[in-house]
């Protein structure tokens, strides 16, 4: 395509004045219209153990609560808490607890500086922002649509005690939508570390939303780690953020009995108890995994033509274009664009100054620096069905025009 050409298109759909923002991957108002009937009374305020849920403790979560969680991430309600409204939250606290009081029988890490994570890429940009945040400085590993690259990995922390844990988004992955394979599990879990409080931080944002039929399944990486004699090396997050509420959900980590221990030693606190009434108020809603598993359906038949529509745009626009893609996840909430080398910020900045805000070219690696300059994360949740697909076709003039500028 010409330059005159691309600059043509490119100015009559600037024209059209579209103001969206798609840099984030929100639910859309027609998903959380689905939960709406958490809005309405609760009726009694007693859990099934005769707890009062308006009143302080609980602070590893209500029974029902728990148990629901440790269905839908196939673990032993033993091994689950359910606290705050935000994954994020917990893994934040989890890290925070390392840095301050160390592993259980184990230094804090504050005082084995340097603190190191490794982060698989493109990787989730909040992940990122907690090290930033912390100190914690970040080697970026390569994310292969089976999971990390485990040659890579594997050499890094056997070498490197600084190296104190790794982010992981097991299933349909932000934003590549990679699923770890059981064979990535397996050597996660055995891998040798050099330092004896290596964590994975398991994220399993997106265990349940599917956007196809044949759903992908997750091998369990706790029972992987207890196999191979590190019981304590995972902690599994996840939340209803995506499912219910977004803003007004629940949260759950599932870990070892004896993290779960040293996790409520010091959650105790810094909290009396979480918001049990909220608990309540999902379990009664969300009643069983059959359950859960029907609403989600539900966001599926909402979300997977939003999806479907900005393949069908790039593929319509991009096709052919020399080392473009795009991913074509079966689940979770993104789509990667690649575009060629050193195009990533330029069709960033072209589709803001059209109405289409997206999340800042970068923001898939630590410190926000795409080294290549090559990817870009699309968030199709959001806009109406007829808005994303003109943003999606926006988005494929706004690269052409790069290519051609």
């Amino acid at each position: 395509m010409t330059l005159t050409t691309a600059q043509a298109d490119y100015d009559a759909f600037r024209a059209q004045g579209l103001k969206l923002d798609m840099s984030r991957g929100k639910p859309a108002p027609e998903q959380l219209d689905l939960s709406n009937d958490l809005l309405g009374p609760l009726g009694d305020h007693l859990a099934t153990d005769g707890t009062d849920t308006r009143n302080y403790g609980g602070g590893i979560g209500l029974p029902e609560a728990r148990a629901l969680f440790a269905s839908l991430l196939d673990q032993p309600v033993a091994n689950v808490i359910v606290d705050s409204n935000a994954s994020l939250s917990l893994m934040h606290d989890v890290i925070v607890y390392h840095l301050l009081h160390g592993a259980p029988d184990q230094p804090s890490w504050l005082s084995q500086k340097p603190v190191k994570f490794l982060c698989p890429v493109p990787g989730y940009d909040r992940h990122f922002s907690i090290c930033l945040s912390l100190g914690i400085e970040m080697i970026n590993v390569r994310l292969n649509d089976d999971g990390p690259d485990m040659d890579q990995v594997e050499a890094l922390v056997a070498n490197d005690p600084a190296i104190k844990g790794m982010w992981c988004v097991p299933k349909y992955a932000n934003p590549s939508g990679a699923v770890y394979s059981d064979a990535a599990v397996t050597r996660l879990a055995n891998m040798k570390t050099a330092a004896a409080d290596f964590r994975l931080m398991w994220d399993d944002a997106y265990r349940l939303h599917h956007l196809t039929t044949s759903p992908c399944d997750v091998a369990n990486i706790l029972s992987a780690c207890e196999a191979a004699g590190h019981a304590d090396r995972a902690f599994i997050f996840a939340s209803t953020s995506k499912i219910t509420l977004a803003g007004a959900g629940m949260a759950a980590m599932a870990a070892s009995a004896s993290n779960l221990q040293w996790w409520q030693k010091h959650a105790n606190i810094r909290s009396i108890g979480p918001d049990k009434v909220n608990q309540l108020r999902h379990v009664r809603f969300l009643k069983d995994r059959a359950n859960v598993e029907a609403l989600m359906m539900r966001h599926q038949a909402i979300l997977r033509p939003k999806f479907d529509a900005v393949l069908a745009q790039f593929e319509a626009h991009l096709s052919g274009i020399a080392e473009v893609s795009w991913t074509h996840p079966n689940g979770g909430y993104f789509i990667d664009l690649q575009t060629p080398p050193g195009f990533a910020k330029k069709t960033v900045e072209l589709a803001k100054a059209a109405g289409i805000t997206l999340t800042p070219a970068g923001a898939a690696f630590p410190y926000g620096k795409d080294p290549q300059d090559r990817h870009i994360r699309i968030a199709p949740s959001f806009p109406s069905l007829g808005d994303i697909t003109e943003a999606a076709k926006g988005i494929a003039l706004c690269l052409k025009l790069a290519l051609a500028s």
